[in-house]
């Protein structure tokens, strides 16, 4: 069940998209214009990418160092990986709009960004990936569930 949270959270890469759609008919050199582009250029698309692949990506959390073990690292480690993979996903999805649109001569700026923009929409109408019932995290031995560590 989609709560009225979760749709706000899904919803604002695209927010950020359209957003920056509107912010192109500020003057062209506006701070406020380039601000609201590069945002959205540098991690809009990503992060709704990265939305949709997000249950199978914490479908294996990451382990912290076997000489310390640290509560909060699982935490910290999987916020950090996904803000790293929105970006490289943002950089990615511009690399490959512009490429193709530079290839069949159709270039500029507002086509990117009005591209990058419907993609992103689409991908946070999308339904989330599941994780496959063999790779769901198990609970540790020992432990009953609904209960304690």
């Amino acid at each position: 069940m989609l709560t009225p949270q979760d749709l706000v959270v899904r919803m604002l890469p695209p927010f950020g998209g359209w957003l920056a759609l509107a912010a192109l008919a500020l003057p062209g050199g506006s701070p406020l214009r380039g601000a609201a582009v590069v945002a959205f250029l540098a991690a809009g698309p990503g992060a709704a990418l990265t939305g949709v692949c997000g249950p199978a990506l914490r479908s294996r959390p990451a382990e912290g160092p076997v000489a310390r073990p640290d509560a909060e690292f699982e935490r910290q480690s999987d916020l950090l990986e996904r803000a790293m993979l929105a970006v490289l996903l943002s950089t990615c999805a511009v690399m490959l709009v512009s490429t193709v649109l530079l290839a069949i001569h159709a270039f500029s700026g507002e086509r990117v960004l009005l591209i990058l923009t419907l993609l992103t929409t689409l991908a946070a109408c999308s339904p989330r990936l599941r994780t496959p019932p063999a790779q769901r995290p198990q609970p540790k031995p020992g432990t009953r569930k609904g209960s304690a560590p």
